[in-house]
């Protein structure tokens, strides 16, 4: 899933979006009920009207963007109270307050409000955070209403084997329709979130979607398939389009490389995106070097077409039963 924080995917239309064959989009509940406010949106008809996206919406519960907002929050059972990044004044999500949000905001699946706890953190705190999470998570099953919505339970814990296997069994008996690992990419190193990913995942049943949220790159995306998760969110392909970094069949490609100021080759020869099929790595390379704004929509449908078509690969070998030669062939050429 793109990320598409403030109702959009930066830099792209959501024809583009649908161009580079993106299937679903994340929002921000956090942003989106600062700024313009919830309420405004569902006056208008919904963040799908409002933002003219007609594929399926996945919205965060905010969560994550209070606990990077750890010098102007306070938690308690209630909920958090919190200091707008926008202009300091004072705010309150809850639970219901939370649930409240998405459904005006009627995004296709939601997600339970819980606490994003930072790395490293010590086993008491973690073991607090999850009890909260877990209370919270019965809460917003209460308070959700028959809007058909999907919502979303999220698995926390640290990196504490434990608390991971406590918290996934605690909302697995709350029977979501979904569940998320929260907590990761957030500052732990790979083998540590591997870990972690491959015990919680034997705890979440096979028969519900399992959401890896904030991951990642290319390589992250194919082990954590391994491993049995099935959706990511990760603002990777769009920011480092921003940045001149764009995903290749061969690895990644540094457009403001100096080489690149007369190499007529599309981006990646391989690839069927728009970008590809009408742009030289000379005109990208001009672009960005300008700073040009076409430069970033440019390399980000480049971007978001990879990350589609890497996907759409991995259905495809899964389907044919064939994920392990998959995965070698990737490795082979992405290095």
């Amino acid at each position: 899933m793109p990320v598409g924080t403030q109702g959009s995917v930066k830099a792209v239309s959501p024809e583009d979006l649908s161009d580079a064959n993106v299937r679903i989009i994340l929002a921000n509940t956090y942003h989106l009920y600062l700024r313009p406010g919830h309420e405004i949106i569902d006056r208008l008809g919904g963040l799908h009207r409002f933002m003219n996206w007609t594929g399926p919406i996945l919205t965060d519960s905010g969560g994550f963007q209070v606990y990077s907002l750890a010098n102007l929050r306070n938690i308690s059972e209630a909920g958090v109270t919190f200091q707008s990044h926008l202009d300091g004044s004072n705010h309150f999500i809850g639970p219901e307050e939370a649930m409240e949000i998405q459904r005006a905001l009627g995004a296709d699946i939601i997600m339970a409000f819980d606490e994003c706890v930072p790395y490293p953190a010590d086993y008491e705190y973690v073991l607090n955070s999850v009890r909260l999470t877990s209370l919270w998570a019965k809460r917003c099953i209460k308070h959700k209403k028959d809007s058909g919505q999907a919502l979303f339970g999220i698995v926390q814990g640290g990196m504490y084997s434990d608390l991971r296997e406590m918290s996934a069994k605690a909302l697995v008996e709350m029977d979501f329709d979904g569940y998320a690992l929260g907590g990761l990419s957030v500052g732990e190193g790979r083998e540590t979130r591997q870990r972690v990913i491959s015990e919680t995942r034997n705890f979440l049943p096979d028969d519900k979607p399992v959401y890896l949220m904030g991951v990642g790159g290319p390589e992250d995306l194919v082990e954590a398939v391994m491993l049995g998760v099935d959706m990511f969110d990760c603002v990777m392909p769009t920011r480092n389009a921003r940045n001149g970094t764009l995903f290749t069949s061969k690895g990644k490609l540094n457009i403001k490389n100096a080489g690149f100021a007369d190499d007529k080759r599309p981006i990646d020869e391989g690839c069927r995106c728009y970008t590809c099929c009408n742009y030289s790595r000379a005109y990208l390379r001009h672009l960005f070097m300008a700073r040009e704004l076409l430069a970033y929509r440019l390399n980000t449908i480049h971007n978001l077409f990879y990350y589609s078509d890497l996907m759409e690969g991995i259905r495809r070998a899964i389907a044919a039963d064939r994920m392990d030669a998959f995965r070698q062939a990737f490795y082979e050429d992405f290095g």
